[in-house]
């Protein structure tokens, strides 16, 4: 059985240099976690492929792993937003004039800054995935529903306000993409919420 590790000593351009491999062929805890981050690794253009559950996977964990690696990806767009994105810059969270978000992370939902509004949804969000609301098998569909709407947030703020990195990130990571056709597939969020161009980012 091939050993999916980096062991010491492993060269940066040999980091993760491994195949994909069956997922029937593993039992680890984080199996289809590991399985995910291998296919997007091996070919993150790969938009089908990585989105489309693979035979006999219980749907429920394929759309929560998924959005957990969602959230840990959108940490590296928070990353380059934070020299041109701040509270002077962007002193509310908005898409287009007409979309302005409140952030629901507070007692009351409020005003914050775009930066903010990311820093603190990615904390609750990420904070309810590992919740044993959404966790595992039966995972509450509801609360799963809630991380979609606010992830496409960030990316439709970027695209309006940011697009020289939206256009940059998305080059490279493809994260964009991958997310709307994700939703889309699994009916995850309504087709009137989708503001980015298709031929933007497809």
């Amino acid at each position: 059985m091939e050993v999916r590790r980096n062991r010491p000593g492993t060269k940066s351009a040999d980091l993760w240099n491994w195949g994909v491999g069956d997922l029937s062929d593993r039992n680890e805890p984080f199996a289809v976690r590991e399985f995910l981050q291998e296919k997007i690794r091996n070919d993150p253009n790969d938009i089908e492929g990585i989105c489309q559950p693979p035979p006999g996977i219980d749907e429920n964990i394929w759309q929560y792993e998924h959005i957990r690696q969602f959230l840990l990806e959108l940490d590296l767009l928070v990353v380059q937003l934070q020299g041109s994105c701040n509270s002077q810059t962007c002193p509310k969270m908005k898409a287009t004039e007409d979309w302005l978000y409140l952030c629901a992370s507070h007692d009351f939902p409020q005003e914050c800054s775009a930066m903010d509004y990311m820093i603190h949804n990615l904390e609750y969000s990420t904070r309810l995935i590992h919740s044993s609301k959404t966790s595992g098998p039966g995972s509450s569909t509801k609360h799963l529903l809630s991380i979609v709407r606010r992830i496409y947030r960030f990316f439709t703020h970027c695209y309006f306000h940011h697009r020289e990195i939206f256009i940059e990130f998305e080059g490279c990571m493809h994260l964009c993409a991958r997310f709307t056709h994700f939703v889309t597939l699994f009916k995850m969020m309504s087709q009137e919420l989708f503001i980015i161009p298709e031929e933007v980012i497809f």
